[in-house]
């Protein structure tokens, strides 16, 4: 048996069996703390589940947010937000990578992008892309509806 058929053998023994990693835990803890932004026990799970260097990508301009910006942020939308809910509809894993799609819903409290939504609750799709290393996100890249969810609050 040469080299090269015996790696592509244990590549199909380990696919047969299952033995690549499952991160979908890790990923689910981000989606916990986004439901529940205040709370300590999902803020120490989502610290586990990231790496110290964790970053957030929202978009092209090549800013980033650290873990602890996120965190501070989405102790805000916790606030403004109370019944924020983030439910995971489909999850995908293809090797280091994670990708969710999900739906978030929630009514603000307050003034949300500069819109007054009085008592209108939103409901939109949003898309994230986690990369995984060693068990633990690494990165994620994301996109929201929130121009659909500001349409919603602005509705008559």
């Amino acid at each position: 048996m040469t080299l090269k058929t015996l790696i592509a053998s244990a590549a199909l023994a380990m696919a047969a069996t299952g033995a690549f990693a499952d991160d979908t835990a890790s990923v689910t803890a981000f989606y916990d703390l986004l439901s529940n932004p205040g709370s300590a026990e999902e803020i120490a799970a989502f610290q586990a589940a990231t790496a110290d260097t964790w970053e957030s990508v929202g978009d092209y301009s090549g800013a980033t947010k650290s873990r602890d910006a996120f965190l501070g942020q989405m102790g805000g939308f916790g606030q403004l937000i109370p019944d924020l809910n983030w439910q995971i509809e489909a999850m995908h894993q293809d090797g280091n990578f994670v990708t969710v799609r999900s739906r978030a819903t929630g009514t603000p409290v307050a003034q949300f992008f500069g819109v007054d939504g009085q008592g209108r609750s939103f409901d939109i799709m949003t898309i994230d892309i986690h990369e995984m290393q060693d068990g633990v996100i690494a990165r994620s890249w994301h996109v929201e509806d929130w121009a659909g969810a500001l349409r919603q609050l602005s509705s008559r």
